[in-house]
């Protein structure tokens, strides 16, 4: 099991869950927008603010055999300085849960997160699902051993099983966005292909692109 650091954040030094994907994405990008309050939509962002629209309906729950589901949870936790909210946490009955909403009945909780596009190679969604566990865990005492995933350009809900190494990596993650977020620190630009998705392009790299496309400059990068 992984060993946390005994040192607990303020609320004033919480830092948002949504952002890791932000920072694993590109660390560039996450002070950007949560350091500098920088932010630009471009197509990708507003689909899935669409898509999280759909799941966030809050304080809406709802029973389904032996599952009560949970809308737009907020979350916590004081060990890894994050908050956010879940998009929809599955509360399945167990009798080694835990007592939640007054309930005699004990539930498992497990956190369901909405994606727009399809599965990504990184552990970017990953570890923000096991963020969304971890800040569970903490608040309801309990362990959660897997999450899910619903991608929606593929339709397709995929089941992820936490292990050490991704909480492990969840904690180098939020340790360095502390520490960015303590030095108030922006990274130099580093381009790479990943640049002609993001959001913030004609934010990171105004000059370049008065001059050219993020396509015509990666496509020359690359070819180099």
């Amino acid at each position: 099991m992984v060993e946390m650091k005994e040192v607990e954040y303020s609320e004033d030094d919480f830092l948002m869950i949504s952002g890791i994907q932000h920072f694993r994405f590109c660390q560039r990008q996450w002070s950007l927008i949560h350091v500098e309050q920088a932010w630009q939509d471009n197509l990708l962002t507003y689909d899935g603010q669409i898509l999280h629209t759909k799941a966030d309906q809050p304080e809406i729950r709802e029973k389904r055999k032996n599952k009560l589901i949970v809308r737009s949870l907020p979350v916590h936790s004081r060990e890894l300085g994050l908050t956010g909210i879940c998009d929809v946490v599955e509360f399945e009955e167990k009798p080694d849960g835990v007592s939640i909403f007054g309930s005699e009945k004990k539930y498992l909780p497990k956190p369901v997160e909405y994606k727009h596009g399809h599965k990504k190679y990184d552990l970017s969604d990953t570890l923000q699902l096991l963020a969304e566990a971890a800040c569970l865990e903490e608040m309801l005492g309990c362990t959660i051993r897997s999450g899910s995933i619903f991608y929606q350009q593929t339709r397709r809900r995929e089941e992820i099983e936490f292990t050490e190494s991704m909480r492990e990596q969840l904690l180098n993650t939020t340790e360095k966005m502390h520490q960015y977020w303590k030095k108030r620190f922006t990274p130099r630009v580093k381009t790479g292909p990943w640049c002609k998705s993001c959001s913030l392009a004609n934010i990171c790299l105004p000059e370049l692109l008065s001059k050219q496309t993020v396509r015509s400059y990666l496509k020359r990068r690359l070819s180099d």
